[in-house]
């Protein structure tokens, strides 16, 4: 990435198929509202509760679904800005791919598994038609990412991201771009990178463990069925399992906070995806245990139900602060201004004469 950029073809059709992802789950989220008997429902949907539609049919959307429409309206909107690196949106973009792809892998048998008879067939076409076209645009994003990149022209780079120096006759003046900071132009600083790392990395880990201890509660067999989908954990057409959403959560979030890590260039925006979701994640248990009354009685719970809210709170917490910390700006690029500092002669591989003296260390007169 460090060496090449998208071109202006790349980002606008990064763009347009951002803005399609976001149309089809505004789609599906205008078809709740219009189901619900009252539009509050959709809200209490989201939030975890069960309200019954204003029909029989099923609900199709889940909290994550209006996180996933803001998200791809912003990252479209970043690409079609030319003031926003290359860097930044090539990670923007495999992101979003990301995120959608491991949330709507499991729909892909799910809507199409024999203990969903039971609902209009051709509600379930439709939605398993959405997940495969939103699986589809996802592998568009990777592949816009992947072929829509050209060299930036800069004759590559020289230690701390700035440009690398050509041969310049011996003698000359020139402009030194000011060092703009360690790493990368577009990687985030040590200090944000690291809290990043460590805020990420805690929570994913947090959410893994929960989900190994239900693999060793429930069973591998039971397990299973809130892995890859059963009739008994089914909330929403677009809702993964609720097991395979903490999975791919916690991937998520390790992913990013390995990046973050290593300061790569795309680790911040696969940061603030990270850290999005599982600030809906957790909001959601959250919101949850309020409408049952859970949170109310925290201090009379069993001890693993206090250790599900800690965690849910703990969760939100780090997603919080993960997203504050990512949304840091990054190192900038290193570019020469007018008000750049002068060196004569000082360039590291500039052409010089055989036994030439070292240049003055001040200009001769008349200079």
């Amino acid at each position: 990435m460090r060496d090449s950029v998208l071109t202006r073809g790349a980002r606008g059709l990064g763009a347009l198929v951002c803005l399609l992802l976001a149309l089809i789950g505004v789609g599906w989220i205008i078809r709740d509202l219009a189901i619900a008997q009252h539009s509050a429902d959709v809200g209490r949907l989201w939030l975890g509760e069960a309200p019954r539609p204003g029909e029989f049919t099923a609900w199709a959307t889940s909290a994550l679904d209006p996180l996933l429409v803001l998200g791809a309206l912003v990252v479209a909107v970043a690409a079609l800005r030319t003031a926003v690196a290359s860097t930044l949106v090539t990670g923007a973009l495999l992101s979003l791919a990301a995120a959608t792809a491991l949330l709507r892998i499991p729909l892909v048998w799910m809507l199409g598994a024999g203990w969903l008879q039971g609902l209009d067939s051709g509600l379930m076409a439709r939605a398993r038609l959405t997940a495969l076209v939103q699986l589809a645009l996802a592998i568009a994003l990777i592949m816009v990412c992947a072929a829509g990149r050209r060299r930036d022209g800069t004759g590559g780079r020289g230690a701390h991201g700035l440009p690398a120096p050509e041969s310049a006759p011996y003698g000359v003046v020139r402009a030194v771009p000011l060092a703009a900071g360690p790493g990368a132009p577009g990687s985030p600083f040590k200090g944000p990178a690291v809290t990043v790392a460590v805020l990420l990395g805690a929570a994913g880990i947090a959410v893994t463990g929960w989900e190994i201890h239900w693999w060793a509660q429930l069973g591998g067999e039971i397990y299973a069925k809130g892995l890859f989908g059963d009739a008994s954990v089914f909330r929403a057409l677009l809702q993964p399992p609720v097991h395979w959403q903490a999975v791919a959560l916690a991937l998520l979030a390790l992913g990013a906070g390995a990046a973050a890590l290593r300061r790569t260039v795309w680790s911040r925006p696969a940061a603030l995806t990270a850290a999005a979701l599982l600030c809906v994640h957790g909001a959601v248990a959250l919101a949850f245990a309020g409408h049952t009354g859970k949170l109310g009685r925290f201090a009379v719970l069993p001890v693993r139900a206090q250790l599900e809210l800690g965690t849910a709170g703990f969760v939100v917490a780090a997603g919080l602060a993960a997203l504050i910390a990512a949304a840091r700006p990054g190192v900038p690029a290193a570019v020469p201004d007018t008000d750049a500092a002068l060196a004569y002669g000082a360039a590291p591989g500039e052409a010089r004469p055989p036994h030439a003296p070292p240049p003055p260390s001040t200009l001769p007169p008349g200079w």
